[in-house]
């Protein structure tokens, strides 16, 4: 009794039982059109960011929140930077790496970043040691001259540990001409990171040796940075290199990756926008929906009319009844999406048992599960989305309902 007269009768369409069950089936139609968009598309968002995430996280596993580096030559005060790094309290880990582009050789040959670290001080900003498979990291002793392979690099090149690889290093100019830079190492470990850019295409060696077959003398290519919340990266190592007060490359994880990261939120992008035409098509069948209810309570809206409803009291009518239809439809879709959401590994783990199939193999994919990130700010845009055009879809026909003439509407009644 307090609700105003077109809430209260908007309220009273939606529960009243119609007399054309057609249209009931299409506003049932529509409600369960725009659930199902709704579950689709926060499913699928969620499905994505999981695996953006697992690609970060195994990629940040071995990359640097940020580097710090000379700029076109060694940098030789590499310990000063490590020291002054860890004045930051932001700063998690800091460990010196040469790094450069080379072939390694072995039954065949593979082109690879050979990188030097210090086994000691690796674990600071990586989790090189945990990843091995076979031997350990402490094994690339000083001028032992040993190396470790990623999995795939080491198939590849047809070698296993206790083997030799050759690792051909750019030209060095001499008298007698220019001549490239040849090491036989011995491979001491293999390990797997489950990313393809480490596993295909690293090979990792301790700091002085490569430093040796380089004729870097003391420098190194630069500072590697580990932080407590990677997307301070560049500020943190700004700060650094603005500290130390000379001429420095900084960069970080986000720069560095810029073009994979980009395609990803591309990706997802599209596959949300394409996903909305899923909520696109229930919002039409609402408008299907109304129209055809404006349609068959002509004579109710002309006896309102004569009771005194106005146009606009019309309008808000049948906008009520369409906008809780649209509002039925995102709540059932958000607990709908979210329940889906987080048991979609065991609904995955329930379809390989119940057929007998292995749906994302480990030995084809380097994520074999199916990781799930839920972000409130996704289901919000979602919602949002779902509740606007279920809104839009009700102003056609509520429009239409209130140019009904009154006279035109009784005159056959």
């Amino acid at each position: 009794m307090f609700k105003p007269i077109p809430v209260a009768i908007g309220l009273r369409y939606l529960r009243a039982k119609r007399r054309n069950g057609f249209i009931s089936f299409i506003s049932l139609a529509s409600v369960l059109g725009i659930a199902i968009g709704v579950i689709a598309l926060i499913t699928t968002l969620a499905v994505m960011s999981g695996f953006q995430r697992e690609i970060r996280d195994r990629m940040l596993q071995m990359a640097a929140h940020a580097t710090i580096s000379a700029e076109g030559q060694p940098m030789d005060d590499w310990q000063r930077t490590i020291d002054e790094a860890y004045k930051d309290p932001r700063v998690a880990g800091a460990a010196p790496y040469v790094e450069t582009q080379a072939l390694v050789s072995g039954p065949r040959r593979e082109p690879a970043i050979v990188r030097g670290v210090l086994p000691d001080k690796e674990g600071e900003v990586s989790v090189l040691a945990e990843k091995m498979q076979r031997g350990t990291l402490g094994e690339l002793a000083q001028g032992s001259f040993n190396i470790a392979l990623g999995r795939e690099l080491a198939a590849w090149l047809g070698v296993t540990v206790g083997d030799q690889v050759v690792v051909t290093t750019d030209f060095q100019s001499t008298p007698m001409g220019a001549i490239p830079q040849l090491k036989r190492f011995n491979v001491s470990g293999i390990f797997e990171v489950g990313h393809q850019d480490f596993d295909r295409g690293l090979a990792v060696v301790n700091m002085y040796d490569l430093q040796r077959l380089t004729r870097m003398g003391e420098g190194v290519t630069g500072v590697r940075l580990k932080l407590h919340d990677m997307n301070q990266a560049f500020t943190v190592a700004r700060d650094l290199a603005l500290r130390l007060q000379g001429v420095y490359r900084v960069s970080d994880w986000g720069t560095e990756n810029a073009n994979i990261f980009n395609a990803l939120k591309l990706e997802k992008t599209m596959m949300g926008i394409l996903l909305s035409l899923i909520i696109a098509m229930g919002a039409f069948n609402l408008v299907s929906s109304q129209v055809m209810l404006v349609t068959d309570k002509q004579a109710d809206i002309a006896i309102l009319r004569t009771l005194g409803l106005t146009p606009r009291g019309v309008m808000q009518v049948f906008m009520v009844q369409g906008t809780l239809i649209g509002i039925i439809g995102t709540v059932l879709g958000v607990v709908g999406g979210i329940l889906l959401t987080l048991n979609l590994e065991h609904i995955l783990r329930g379809i390989e048992r119940l057929f007998g199939v292995v749906l994302m193999p480990s030995d084809v994919y380097y994520i074999s599960g199916l990781p799930t990130e839920l972000n409130p700010s996704d289901v919000v845009m979602i919602a949002s989305i779902a509740l606007l055009m279920a809104f839009l879809a009700t102003l056609y026909p509520a429009w239409r309902a209130a140019r009904t003439a009154p006279a035109e509407a009784l005159r056959y009644e």
